[in-house]
């Protein structure tokens, strides 16, 4: 995280701090980095999305361990929670059982959005969101490809 961006005082704040979870008001935020936040972080949240280029907002709170998971315009607040590095592979028989958060990690393994991701196993961006929010789960011969696809580039489960 370089010094001189605004947002160091937040990447040590979060790096700082021991917490699985942290629900930080946008003023507490405004008065730690000791300046405004932009507008579009008060009205969107595509302000607070987890990008890993662009955004120094996003690379600040990354390079700490966290992630943007909850942000409420309404009352103000942005929960933030360490980020995924451990998960346990569930197997029925020789088959792994691939949940959002595998598929998350190794999409991120991969280095790619989910729009990248999408293409790379043929589906659609929001069936990987999809995936990675719980709300599906992989059919059989899509866990077989994503199972594949990790054993190919050594990723670890």
């Amino acid at each position: 995280m370089k010094d001189r961006s605004k947002y160091h005082a937040l990447f040590d704040y979060l790096h700082n701090n021991k917490q699985e979870e942290i629900k930080i008001s946008l003023s507490k935020l405004e008065k730690l980095i000791d300046a405004k936040l932009p507008l579009s972080a008060h009205t969107t949240k595509a302000w607070w999305s987890n990008r890993k280029s662009g955004g120094l907002q996003s690379q600040a709170w990354l390079a700490a361990g966290y992630r943007v998971i909850a942000v409420d315009l309404l009352s103000k607040e942005v929960t933030f929670g360490k980020d995924i590095k451990k998960f346990k592979a569930q197997r029925v028989g020789e088959s792994i059982i691939w949940n959002g958060v595998m598929i998350e990690a190794l999409r991120r393994h991969m280095k790619l959005n989910q729009f990248q991701f999408a293409a790379e196993i043929g589906v659609r961006q929001q069936t990987v969101s999809e995936w990675e929010r719980g709300k599906y789960q992989p059919k059989r011969s899509m866990s077989k490809l994503l199972t594949m696809i990790a054993e190919r580039i050594k990723f670890k489960y």
